[in-house]
């Protein structure tokens, strides 16, 4: 295969997704877009023996691209979050390619969403160990728009959220990282940017023309909570927009099941029972609602023990009175299977016994489990 490029130490994480696929000197695949690489030897081997074939990513500002293809989520998520950086980069940049960029990557979350919604919701679980912070704002966009969809919203006030959520965060994207990495107490200094990030991040929308008043009301609302104690405005009840609270509930349930460096994560089940409780007061019911009827008991991507000690990945949420339905991956003396086995787990033997909680996901390509080759 012509035009192979050697990949360059640093270019690859463990346990991150590969963002192609990755071929030998001769042009045979040695693995495949989205696999996930295992330890530092995978890792060596791959900088020794492989190669890439580069592809242009930005495209000529005023080229409108439709793509109508079935989406893999998990062979887009490494261009998902490199088109998320660009356009980030283009609001602060003040192009006049950002609201543009903008309305794109929505319109390609929501199709995705829709066309592989089991996959989709995946993500989430299985990437979220860790995440930076273009994978969590890629995750408070795929969460609001399953919670919008299921709370009623129509498709234009779905798309304005979902398009609130990609660029909510945007003051905070240069230092995210490193105040999730850090185990110190916050400064007066770190506490005021973290405050002031709505306003910060109107502002640049505004400097580069993205100025829909809805946008705009749902990023300076969604740190406001139903009691009055949010900020930056203190509002409480109805004053709060719903898309903002969506928005707001996103935000916590990635929180609640990533590590950070000053606290550990929980898992879906814990996760659960908070949400269940912020019901009460802090966010109008029917929202907390909506988000744990998406996610169910046992969202897709979740691993989780089985009855007869399999391990497995949650693939398919219930439907009729049977599932959730699991892939199992390791059989009950610890061995890894070859490929994977549907489970039923509303049957006695595949019931879910407990959820189980690596600190690094099995490596493999999770797109197999959902039928994507």
């Amino acid at each position: 295969m012509p035009n192979l490029v050697r990949i360059a130490p640093g270019a690859l994480t463990i346990g991150k997704p590969l963002p192609w696929t990755v071929y030998d000197a001769d042009g045979n695949v040695l693995l495949r877009q989205g696999y996930v690489i295992h330890n530092d030897t995978q890792l060596e081997q791959l900088f020794e023996r492989g190669r890439f074939k580069p592809r242009k990513i930005e495209r000529p500002q005023d080229e409108v691209i439709e793509d109508t293809r079935v989406r893999n989520p998990f062979a887009e998520y490494p261009m998902l979050l490199q088109t998320l950086e660009f356009t980030l980069n283009a609001i602060t940049k003040r192009d006049e390619s950002a609201q543009k960029r903008v309305l794109g990557l929505s319109r390609i979350i929501d199709q995705m969403c829709q066309e592989s919604p089991e996959a989709s919701l995946a993500l989430v679980h299985l990437y979220s160990i860790e995440p930076t912070i273009h994978e969590q704002i890629l995750f408070y966009a795929i969460l609001c728009q399953f919670t919008a969809r299921r709370f009623g919203l129509d498709d234009k006030r779905t798309a304005v959220l979902v398009s609130a959520a990609l660029t909510a965060n945007l003051a905070l994207v240069p230092v995210a990282d490193k105040l999730n990495a850090s185990n110190r107490v916050l400064t007066d200094d770190q506490r005021a940017v973290i405050r002031k990030h709505p306003e910060r991040s109107i502002q640049a929308l505004r400097d580069a023309d993205l100025t829909s008043p809805l946008l705009l009301k749902i990023i300076a609302q969604h740190h406001e909570q139903a009691d009055g104690s949010g900020y930056p405005q203190g509002l409480s009840g109805t004053e709060i927009r719903g898309e903002a609270e969506i928005l707001a509930l996103a935000e916590r349930y990635v929180a609640m099941i990533t590590r950070r460096a000053y606290r550990n994560r929980m898992n879906v089940v814990e996760a659960r029972k908070l949400i269940n409780t912020l019901a009460d007061g802090k966010f109008r019911p029917a929202i907390p609602r909506a988000l744990l009827a998406v996610l169910t008991d046992y969202p897709p991507g979740t691993l989780v023990r089985l009855a007869n000690d399999e391990v497995a990945v949650v693939v398919r949420r219930p439907q009729r009175h049977r599932g959730p339905f699991a892939k199992a991956i390791i059989g009950a003396r610890g061995n890894r299977y070859s490929g994977s086995f549907e489970r039923d787990c509303s049957l006695l033997e595949f019931n879910i016994r407990g959820v189980e909680q690596p600190e690094v996901m099995p490596s493999m390509d999770f797109g197999l489990l959902w039928g994507f080759r």
